[in-house]
């Protein structure tokens, strides 16, 4: 663990998630099949309505770092929303390597030839995604602290 907490520091590790998820936003309405993107559709908005709890779970783990400062309720319930959110994170990778394998389903149409490497960027920046969530969720715990329940939320007797 330490090893990666030299190789990616915090700041960078949020920095690079940032842009993982600007990107995967805008790929998230590129159709691969067709080569087109798609802005009427309402599922490509799904994943852009939820990475903005991932944004706001990265701009609560900076403002930890920066003003040096234990976990509060805040964090705890938007890293608990965002358990929810990896979940889906994980679909969105096994759907891309789905759709990387059905390239032999369409041998008789023929496939425009981004699909292959735009399929494979897509399906690495979705691996890149689970990662980097799960690692700072790591550094959360490493850096800025486990969550103290009783102390969280007020209720020490």
């Amino acid at each position: 663990m330490h090893f990666l907490i030299r190789l990616f520091p915090p700041r960078v590790l949020v920095l690079l998630s940032t842009l993982l998820l600007l990107i995967l936003d805008v790929f998230s309405f590129y159709g691969l099949y067709t080569n087109k993107f798609y802005f009427l559709k309402f599922d490509n908005y799904i994943f852009p309505i939820l990475s903005v709890v991932h944004f706001t779970y990265l701009y609560l783990i900076l403002v930890k770092l920066i003003t040096k400062k234990a976990a509060d309720p805040q964090l705890r319930n938007v890293e608990y929303v965002l358990y929810f959110i990896y979940s889906i994170y994980v679909f969105k990778f096994f759907e891309s390597i789905y759709r990387l394998s059905t390239i032999n389903n369409f041998e008789e149409i023929e496939l425009h030839e981004n699909f292959l490497p735009i399929g494979l960027l897509i399906m690495t920046l979705n691996f890149a995604l689970l990662t980097l969530t799960l690692l700072i969720f790591q550094y959360r715990k490493v850096i800025i602290g486990s969550f103290k329940f009783e102390e969280l939320d007020g209720n020490k007797h």
